[in-house]
């Protein structure tokens, strides 16, 4: 498993990611013996590097549980990096006020069963919360000793330049049928030495090639709802997926793969999730991509129908 130095945190962390956010509740049920052996199993193939968030319900705990031993013997073996800041069920759902913020580092450190976080990132931009706030509590977690570092996520150049030097990594959503990061805010988060990672980078679930035009998501997956996820959309993109996996095929890879080959090209780490070991084993391989792979990609998927995703507000 290939490596990078996160930006300018100095983290040294495995490219690709595993991501909590399908123990959440919002992609449908899920066998949590299964998916601890998942966790498990990342770590065994050289994932250092775990993502959740407080918004992903039980994700956190569940982690904690997967990784006990690592975290409780082997602390600097493993890169937990968390998300705070929204807050569900109250008139202010995007809340990076300090004392929420506080709160939800705390409700961190005891659901991960650690005694400091590697990285926390502030989930969504809250508009209300001066940005001069944020920065100084989100300095406050480090002088404390809680966090290591400190990241946004789905911020854009204008909202990373307002918080100046403290930002050390941005998340952003970036895959083949998800683009805009590449004018906002990736080449601000380059020019600033900001680590970025990439999230969706499996399109959730489009890049697969798992999916079909008849697929019936649970009705507690937020994709059941997704205009991404049903009608031409789907069927128009599906076709794209059909020629990517051709292409793929070609090079002795999956689709999934061809996919996390290019969101590495162009970032630092791909967050990857997966509920079953077997998904993450297909995942979490080196493949590289040429310049003429890169074209050809490009020209494959210039047609798909543009994809959106989830929000603290709703769904695209």
């Amino acid at each position: 498993m290939r490596t990078t130095t996160l930006g300018r945190s100095g983290l040294e962390v495995s490219r690709i990611a595993f991501g909590t956010g399908g123990f959440g509740g919002q992609w449908g049920s899920f066998d949590e013996g299964t998916a601890i052996a998942a966790i498990r199993r990342a770590h065994e193939l050289g994932i250092t590097l775990f993502d959740t968030a407080r918004a992903y319900g039980t994700a956190e705990s569940l982690l904690g549980k997967a990784l006990r031993s690592e975290l409780d013997h082997r602390r600097d073996s493993v890169v937990i990096a968390t998300k705070g800041g929204t807050h569900p069920g109250s008139a202010r759902i995007r809340d990076s006020r300090r004392e929420w913020l506080a709160k939800g580092v705390d409700d961190s450190l005891r659901a991960l069963g650690v005694d400091h976080l590697d990285l926390y990132q502030i989930h969504w931009p809250d508009s209300r919360t001066p940005a001069d706030e944020v920065a100084g509590t989100l300095r406050k977690f480090v002088d404390a000793g809680k966090v290591r570092h400190v990241g946004v996520s789905n911020y854009d150049a204008a909202q990373l330049r307002a918080l100046n030097e403290t930002v050390e990594t941005v998340q952003v959503p970036y895959h083949l049928f998800r683009r805009g990061a590449e004018a906002d805010p990736l080449p601000y988060a380059r020019a600033h030495h900001i680590g970025v990672l990439a999230y969706s980078a499996l399109g959730s679930g489009l890049l697969t090639g798992s999916l079909t035009a008849s697929t019936v998501f649970d009705a507690s997956d937020w994709r059941s709802r997704s205009s991404a996820f049903r009608g031409e959309s789907l069927r128009r993109n599906l076709k794209i997926v059909d020629q990517l996996s051709s292409f793929a095929g070609e090079r002795g890879a999956t689709v999934s793969q061809l996919a996390i080959a290019w969101t590495l090209a162009k970032v630092d780490v791909a967050i990857v999730g997966a509920r079953r070991p077997a998904s993450i084993e297909k995942s979490a391989t080196d493949f590289a991509l040429t310049a003429a792979d890169l074209a050809e990609i490009d020209r494959i998927v210039a047609d798909a129908a543009p994809v959106g995703g989830a929000s603290p507000e709703g769904i695209d």
